[in-house]
């Protein structure tokens, strides 16, 4: 599959690639970034590495997790975009960025070029989205994006909400 590019206003969001391992290690290593979603931080550099090199969704589904670069200087602000669950049959969006870029639309913008891509360009009938509930800021960033609350569930033993958009409730306009 040739490299993926979605362009934003602010953003461009890209495939991972392995010399993303010290954007990934030091996101992963702040405790609030991680502190609600389950995963535990990498231990080094390589691991981060080992990881990358073995990310072969792209190859596998045609979609998956995108770096989310900074246009006009080429930062790299943390990842956003769709994963396949072959578990659940689920396409789920989901978005990390480092403490620093919270709270400027970031998330909003990137989580909104990934939705109308897996919806409208790949064609997906369902997209959901999870969060912890006391997760107010991805929570509100999945409401700004148009998903709807569909049920609760739980996460990793916390309260878990979460939200879906289906193909049909875009206008045909957009598709």
């Amino acid at each position: 599959m040739p490299d993926f590019l979605l362009t934003t206003g602010r953003l461009y969001l890209r495939c991972l690639i392995p010399s993303d391992a010290p954007c990934f290690y030091q996101l992963n290593a702040d405790p609030e970034v991680l502190r609600y979603t389950g995963d535990r931080p990498f231990e080094s550099i390589a691991e981060a590495r080992a990881f990358l090199d073995s990310y072969d969704v792209y190859e596998r589904y045609g979609y998956g997790r995108w770096a989310v670069v900074r246009r006009f200087d080429e930062n790299c602000l943390g990842w956003c975009g769709l994963k396949y669950s072959p578990e659940s049959g689920e396409t789920d969006i989901g978005f990390r960025f480092f403490r620093k870029y919270w709270g400027q639309g970031y998330a909003t913008e990137a989580a909104q070029a990934c939705l109308d891509y897996g919806l409208q360009k790949l064609g997906l009938e369902q997209i959901v989205g999870r969060a912890m509930q006391s997760n107010r800021a991805s929570v509100r960033v999945l409401e700004k994006i148009g998903m709807r609350y569909w049920k609760y569930f739980d996460f990793n033993n916390q309260a878990g909400v979460y939200y879906r958009t289906l193909r049909e409730h875009i206008s045909h306009d957009e598709r």
